[in-house]
């Protein structure tokens, strides 16, 4: 079984498309997304529908991001939902708008709020990485995470987990296109949405595949971002 993190997608189904058919996923790996899969890129809702449609074929464990938790909350009132649209909603909205409704939260079909709400997890471990939205402070168990920094934080060199694993997180956007990796702890947001790229690990081996919305694809190694 191999082991595969993804960075933060925001919308970008076109390099997701493009990553999962690098790897040619199989349904004894383990896929783990690492949240912000709606906002800013073209089509979250697309992204979703991919999500849910990977649950039957593949084993999925997706992480909730800070923009996801943002959507939830933006059904709550009016001033959370202008909120949430000045930093991606607005583009979430139009992916489901597409299909000729309103634009509305009301569009949003029941599946995908429930995958939002229940399926994604604030965080995932196995026995010697975990992985989180955004980040974790180094001395505190995975269980005793505020959700502050678990959804919110951002990445920085910090120090190694108490509990010896290495972290992988995504949210601190790296404009450069590249994964940061400080050995005790690694960042694949990649700025998908933005001029950068989208990145999968192989987690156990390294290897990294990258791809963008204008289609193009790149491969390296983890070791090469060794800081």
């Amino acid at each position: 079984m191999r082991t595969f993190a993804i960075g933060d997608i925001h919308g970008c189904s076109h390099a997701f498309d493009l990553l999962l058919a690098a790897i040619e996923l199989q349904p004894d790996d383990l896929l783990i997304t690492l949240g912000d899969y709606v906002d800013r890129g073209p089509d979250s809702k697309g992204v979703l529908d991919r999500l849910i449609a990977l649950q039957s074929t593949a084993c999925l464990v997706a992480l909730r991001g800070n923009h996801e938790v943002m959507m939830l909350e933006a059904r709550e009132d009016v001033t959370r939902a202008l909120q949430w649209a000045r930093v991606g909603g607005i583009e979430t909205l139009e992916s489901y708008g597409a299909l000729g409704i309103n634009n509305l939260l009301q569009d949003v079909p029941a599946a995908h709020w429930k995958f939002m709400e229940e399926t994604c997890v604030p965080y995932y471990e196995t026995d010697t990485h975990f992985f989180v939205h955004a980040n974790a402070y180094y001395d505190m168990p995975l269980a005793e995470q505020p959700e502050e920094m678990l959804y919110w934080q951002t990445f920085g060199r910090g120090a190694a987990h108490v509990s010896g694993k290495t972290m992988i997180c995504g949210h601190t956007s790296q404009k450069s296109g590249l994964p940061v990796n400080y050995g005790h702890s690694i960042c694949l947001d990649t700025w998908a949405y933005g001029n950068g790229w989208l990145t999968c690990l192989d987690v156990m081996t390294g290897q990294l595949w990258q791809a963008n919305q204008e289609g193009q694809q790149r491969q390296a190694h983890l070791d090469d971002f060794l800081q």
